[in-house]
């Protein structure tokens, strides 16, 4: 073929894109008929085939490609005003010389079939599928791989534009439009008489359309639209914050699947928001948005609520539609771990540290229970998370004395109302014995992130149950029962008027708790408050046959003490005026109760005395112990501590704990060392009384909060002492063992008193710092004399 022939003429007509034309003129059939058997002929048909498609990939790398990208509307400066219906009618005209030039390849490719049919061409340089199946495979890879870094910053602001102004024009939606009137369009922000909505939508999906025609809309405008409305995920999810007494997934959900949903649709449906049925590709690819979209939403969503779970927990229930929200959201996405983790981290840095006073904690762990128990019925993330809170509260010697008072103090508390609201918790029974035989069938293993059955057992069952999981805490019964005696106690010597009928119900609610054997004690100490009542009537009524009345009015509480809690062995000598008539009130019950007699312990009660000082007389209920100090400086002015304390029969450590109460009230005052006298009604009087009340009041408070019954671990501590001769006698023996053998020994030939391994580990370390044990390898034993 020479260049001045007729078939080098028809051959460039054919394909321009030899020439480097960019434009095709109309070609007959017969034209492209007689060039292909032109070509046969001369046995060039595979080598026309090759060039023809070199060319064009060429072309299309070197020229079209470029000049397309260099031609996109470009990030104009922050202060530079923007026209955007001139930037939207830019990109378009630029995509629809895109297309054009598509369009133009592709009909090369038609021709170039036409000419080289495939069944003349060798196996091994055919295009697989066929020519234009390639071509759209290089068109794609081409452009894509050419795609300049600012392209998405120049675009971007276009399609967030045409989102405000769907959602303001097409979309059912309420968002956006609680914005007060005004002249000014809200989404393309110009004059109402110059609103350029129309014109941005009617440019955005021609261009829109071009890109899907040629196949290049998700690549080219995908990641900008899902990071435009990831944006506006957040912003809506943000919204949500703090409200957790509403749940707020179905909102978004609908919300996604109505505006999101309709946007994408009119963007990959050429405008339409009716789906056409040949449009495979496109509903595909807003299917496949749509997907990533709802995870991410759901991911946004429920990090949203890990993140303020603390406050969830302290709000529960008032908070339970966001846990429930919580629920839904972890069924899609698996956050778990995290929850786990970033829950514990909060409860560790919010909870566990000395700042916070173990009622805040015990609230917290309360609260905790509640919610992680809704959260998740199986008790694994309610196990995990709240470890570390219950350890924590096992280390505070306080806690068992919160756990009873908030169980049976004056005021609300989360365990009071447990105790009240519920019954006895029924065992469940366990899914054998509900499975009919004829029901074996239907039977299927737990899910594969439960617990096991085993651990299931020590909290699944009893999930409802808080009281339960609480007492858990320190895993023995005995220990809060013991530690409600003393409450009990305490309340009981702490009232002159005591009336039992709240206590009554107390006790009956936790006898469902913790079964009547345990509460016989409690019963007996409610029986002594009635029966001393009736005692005190009797024997201070003319008919007891009492000697001389008291001077003043007074009530014994006469306790059964086998049944009571163990009183602190503290001494004092009563005033012998004072003890007189105990001692009378003695003779009298044992003539009334015969072969019964009476113990006094002084410093128990409350006493109401009147005090003149300073020419003002005062009415004030104090402890015995303060009562008789007072009586003392009445009758004789000053004293020193070692005087008074041999008096009373008290050391002077004690002692002087029981003289800051009279200091804070200004009546005596410290002269010189371990000296104090009553003070005289001199000039200075008020200004001492009112630097002694400033000094003193924490003190005073302090004193008169002590209690006088041994705690419930002292008196476990002395129960525990108790086997310390076994110990020495199996050690004696035996000459070492582990402290498991121990336990078990000790289970085996005391099994009286049940104590745990650990309660046991605490009496052997002190033994050992005592000297009077050896602990090496993990084995305890006498020391060598």
């Amino acid at each position: 073929m020479t260049p001045d022939s007729e078939e080098y003429e028809l051959l460039h007509k054919v394909f321009p894109v030899l020439i480097d034309e960019v434009t095709t003129s109309p070609v007959e059939e017969a034209e492209l008929e007689r060039l292909q058997r032109f070509f046969k002929e001369k046995q060039a048909v595979a080598t026309i085939y090759e060039y023809v498609f070199e060319k064009i990939e060429k072309t299309l790398h070197h020229i079209t490609v470029p000049e397309f990208w260099s031609q996109f509307p470009r990030k104009r400066p922050e202060n530079e005003e923007i026209d955007i219906v001139q930037q939207l009618q830019e990109f378009q005209h630029v995509v629809k010389e895109l297309y054009v030039r598509y369009a133009y390849y592709h009909k090369l490719l038609e021709r170039l079939h036409k000419v080289c049919p495939s069944n003349e061409l060798p196996p091994e340089i055919r295009k697989k599928a066929n020519e234009a199946t390639e071509f759209y495979k290089l068109f794609h890879t081409t452009l894509i791989g050419q795609l300049p870094e600012a392209f998405e910053e120049g675009v971007r602001h276009l399609y967030a534009i045409t989102f405000r102004v769907f959602i303001y024009t097409h979309s059912e939606s309420e968002e956006l439009m609680d914005v007060a009137e005004s002249d000014v369009c809200m989404a393309c922000t110009r004059q109402t008489a110059n609103c350029q909505c129309q014109a941005i939508a009617s440019a955005f999906s021609t261009t829109n359309k071009y890109l899907s025609m040629m196949g290049i809309l998700e690549q080219c405008a995908g990641l900008i639209l899902t990071k435009l409305i990831q944006e506006r995920i957040d912003w809506k999810v943000n919204e949500t914050k703090e409200n957790y007494a509403t749940s707020h997934v179905q909102s978004l959900e609908h919300w996604l699947n109505t505006v999101v949903l309709q946007w994408l649709t009119r963007i990959f449906n050429n405008g339409s928001l009716q789906v056409n049925p040949r449009n495979k590709l496109g509903k595909e690819t807003v299917d496949r948005l749509m997907c990533r979209l709802q995870y991410y939403m759901c991911e946004k969503y429920a990090l949203t609520i890990i993140d303020q779970f603390f406050q969830i927990i302290i709000n529960f229930p008032l908070s339970q539609p966001a846990v429930d929200d919580l629920k839904v959201c972890l069924k899609r996405i698996h956050l778990k771990f995290s929850l786990v983790e970033k829950l514990s981290e909060m409860l560790n840095s919010r909870l566990l540290h000395p700042g916070v006073d173990t009622p805040d904690i015990l609230t917290g762990y309360v609260s905790a229970l509640k919610t992680l128990s809704h959260f998740d019925p199986s008790g694994i993330l309610l196990h995990t998370i709240t470890k570390p809170i219950k350890e924590y509260l096992r280390g505070r010697p306080e806690t068992v004395r919160c756990i009873v008072t908030s169980l049976t103090g004056d005021g609300t508390s989360d365990l009071a109302e447990e105790l009240v609201k519920s019954e006895a918790v029924k065992p469940k029974e366990s899914t054998n014995e509900k499975l009919e035989e004829s029901d074996w069938e239907s039977w299927n293993p737990n899910p594969i992130d439960e617990a096991p059955a085993a651990l299931q057992s020590d909290w699944t069952d009893k999930t409802a149950d808080i009281i339960t999981m609480v007492v858990n805490i320190y895993g023995s019964k005995e220990i809060f029962v013991n530690e409600y005696r003393n409450l009990l106690a305490e309340r009981l010597l702490s009232h002159n008027d005591f009336n039992a009928e709240r206590e009554i119900k107390n006790l009956e609610l936790l006898k469902v708790r913790f079964g009547e054997t345990l509460l016989h004690s409690c019963d007996v100490m409610l029986k002594d408050i009635t029966d001393s009542k009736r005692i005190n009537t009797h024997i201070l009524s003319p008919e007891s046959g009492l000697t001389e009345q008291p001077p003043f009015q007074m009530s014994a509480l006469i306790v059964s003490s086998q049944f009571w809690p163990t009183f602190k062995k503290e001494t004092m000598e009563l005033p012998s005026a004072i003890k007189d008539v105990f001692d009378r009130f003695t003779k009298t019950y044992e003539s009334y109760k015969v072969n019964r007699t009476l113990q006094w312990t002084p410093l128990n009660g409350k006493v109401t005395i009147e005090v003149e000082h300073n020419g003002k007389v005062q009415e004030m209920q104090v402890t015995p112990a303060q009562a008789t100090i007072v009586i003392h400086f009445s009758e004789q002015p000053q004293w020193d501590l070692d005087s008074l304390g041999l008096k009373m029969n008290m050391p002077p450590i004690i002692l002087r704990k029981r003289l800051v109460f009279w200091q804070s009230q200004g009546m005596i005052r410290e002269t010189k060392e371990n000296l104090f006298e009553l003070v005289d009604n001199s000039a200075d009087s008020g200004k001492q009384t009112e630097q002694a009340h400033t000094q003193s009041n924490d003190v005073c408070d302090e004193d008169e909060a002590e209690s006088a019954m041994e705690s419930a671990s002292d008196q476990r501590e002395e129960e525990l002492q108790v086997f310390w001769s076994y110990i020495e006698a199996m050690l004696t023996n035996l000459d070492s063992l582990p402290l498991d053998r121990i336990h078990q020994m000790l289970k085996l030939f005391a099994s009286q008193v049940d104590f745990t391994q650990d309660e046991l580990k605490n009496i052997l370390q002190r033994k050992v710092r005592e000297h009077k044990l050896v602990y090496a390898g993990g084995v305890y034993q006498l020391p060598k004399t």
